[in-house]
């Protein structure tokens, strides 16, 4: 350990006495102890190889004479003869939902003890946020937790259940992904070993079950954030098929359609977006069969590996975002990820196609018409409303399967980021029952959702059109995302359609408190609760 560490921590205790002792009249051994508290990295090892570190959590309190620890916490500070309680009670400021407290010395065992608040005791839903707010403290505290020991050194990290194991092992594992695959070895951020702090619960083998449950649907929206976060040279949608085939191969079949599968479905609308580019189109078609059924639920992603516009080509400044463009194709992936680890007992079928929308002398113009697999006509009037156009003959095809439930994600458009910015993915659907479950799976998650109108005063707006059967844009920019939606159900017979428009939802840059800035891989986590809720239902 460094002189300057400890001096630091050294003078912090100093200041902590001095403004304690100015506070109330306390006696010298009674500051000569708590000194010691704070200064005793003598009495333990300063190995390199000291950097564990324990995550405790408190429930705010008002008081300044005692400390209101979750069960593990207190388990703990009753084995270190309460040197924490005693330690927190000393600075006589009550911590706050989301702040914490770094102790040092307090265990042999840990270099590091930090505590974090995690909102008020019995906190849950929300009705006016639409969130389970217990669930959320807990994901934010125990993410701000990791992320300062991290900082401190800490290769190990213990981390208190505080209550909710599966909602800790999210918060922890979320806020640790980074995408620095391509930076030098000193400029990554270092790796951390996450476990959960079992050994003061009588009950490990539940509480590792669930911890382990958080962990992977962590694990899936951190892929959907890898895949949406590489630059588009090196994900292309060849690239794309290669690295979800090598993640699923062990509990999905992967099929990989190329460009003459896509003719020979007569899939005109999604090729004539690839015609602009010199990487190839594919399709993706994958399966996961957890229980044996004739009507899998189906997944249909965006793959957009960069969205330049087209010949309707996109203003340069932030363009290079346009690398997320297949966030809905990357969320499906997650999805699936996550749903067979957990080996959940239901049929999916997803469907991705995958390409880029490039400027060129082949590519699709203005006025064009082209044919979708159900013999619809599209007039395409704008080439940057592509991600519909692509979306349109993976819906058809998804159809042919006879789905108990089609779930569409697409980073489809602006229109929705300016109507619901990142609070909410916005969610278009026929059918009230699917919406009800969507929404439920979505407090438990926390990443939100918020349903939009599907009125045929949109339908209008697309149909009317000179050319051809229906016109890829609506004729002006009210209701944008609106008449997106109602160009996609052109293409849906199911009664039980979900669309959602997750464009707002495509980055982060401090609206969840447990991501960090860059691409959000949202809605993952509550496309994975639904399927797992339906799951359930089906079972039952």
């Amino acid at each position: 350990m460094s002189f300057r560490f400890y001096f630091h921590f050294g003078s912090m205790a100093a200041s902590i006495v001095k403004r304690v002792s100015r506070v109330k009249k306390l006696n010298v051994s009674h500051i000569s102890a708590r000194y010691k508290l704070l200064t005793g990295f003598r009495h333990f090892s300063t190995s390199k190889q000291w950097n564990k570190a324990l995550v405790l959590g408190v429930y705010e309190n008002e008081s300044t004479d005692s400390i209101d620890f979750t069960g593990t916490a207190r388990k703990f500070d009753e084995k270190a003869d309460g040197k924490i309680s005693q330690l927190l009670l000393t600075v006589k400021k009550p911590l706050k939902c989301g702040k914490t407290r770094t102790l040092h010395a307090v265990d042999p065992e840990f270099s590091s003890v930090l505590v974090t608040c995690i909102g008020k005791r019995g906190e849950g839903y929300d009705e006016l946020e639409t969130v389970d707010k217990g669930r959320e403290s807990i994901r934010a505290a125990v993410a701000k937790a990791v992320l300062q020991l991290r900082e401190l050194g800490e290769n190990e990290i213990e981390v208190d259940s505080c209550g909710d194991t599966e909602a800790s092992a999210e918060g922890c594992h979320l806020a640790l992904f980074s995408y620095d695959d391509l930076k030098a070895e000193k400029s990554r951020k270092p790796a951390v070993r996450i476990s959960c702090a079992t050994r003061y619960s009588q009950d490990k083998n539940s509480m590792e079950k669930e911890w382990r449950k958080g962990a992977i649907l962590a694990e899936g929206q951190n892929l959907s954030r890898r895949l949406m976060e590489m630059p588009a040279n090196l994900l292309t949608p060849t690239k794309f098929a290669e690295i979800v085939k090598e993640q699923l191969a062990d509990k999905c079949e992967v099929l990989v359609r190329d460009k003459d599968w896509a003719e020979s479905m007569k899939m005109g609308s999604f090729l004539s977006v690839a015609r602009g580019s010199v990487e190839p189109p594919v399709f993706l078609e994958i399966e996961y069969k957890g229980r044996q059924s004739d009507s899998p639920l189906a997944l249909v992603g965006k793959g957009v590996t960069f969205d330049t516009g087209g010949i309707s080509i996109k203003p340069s400044q932030g363009m290079d975002a346009m690398r997320g463009d297949m966030g809905g194709a990357a969320c499906v992936a997650g999805s699936l990820l996550s749903v067979s680890k957990l080996q959940l007992p239901v049929h999916v079928k997803a469907f991705i196609p995958l390409c880029e929308n490039m400027p060129s002398g082949s590519a699709t113009k203005p006025g064009d018409v082209v044919t979708a697999m159900n013999g619809k006509t599209i007039q395409v009037d704008n080439t940057d409303a592509e991600g519909r156009l692509i979306l349109a003959d993976a819906l058809c095809y998804s159809e042919q399967f006879n789905p108990s439930l089609i779930l569409d994600m697409a980073t489809l458009t602006g229109a929705i980021d300016v109507a619901l910015g990142a609070g909410a993915a916005g969610v278009f659907t026929n059918s009230e029952n699917m919406w009800n479950k969507l929404q439920k799976a979505s407090v438990r998650s926390g990443d939100r959702v918020w349903r939009m109108p599907l009125f045929n005063h949109y339908t209008k707006k697309i149909t009317e059109c000179q050319l051809a059967d229906l016109n890829n844009i609506g004729g002006s920019r009210s209701g944008g995302a609106c008449t997106a939606a109602a160009f996609l159900k052109e293409f849906v017979n199911n009664k039980n359609w979900l669309h959602l428009d997750i464009a707002g939802v495509m980055s982060n840059s401090g609206d969840v408190a447990y991501l960090g800035k860059g691409m959000s891989g949202r809605p993952t986590r509550t496309v994975i609760e639904l399927i797992n809720l339906m799951s359930k239902e089906t079972k039952n």
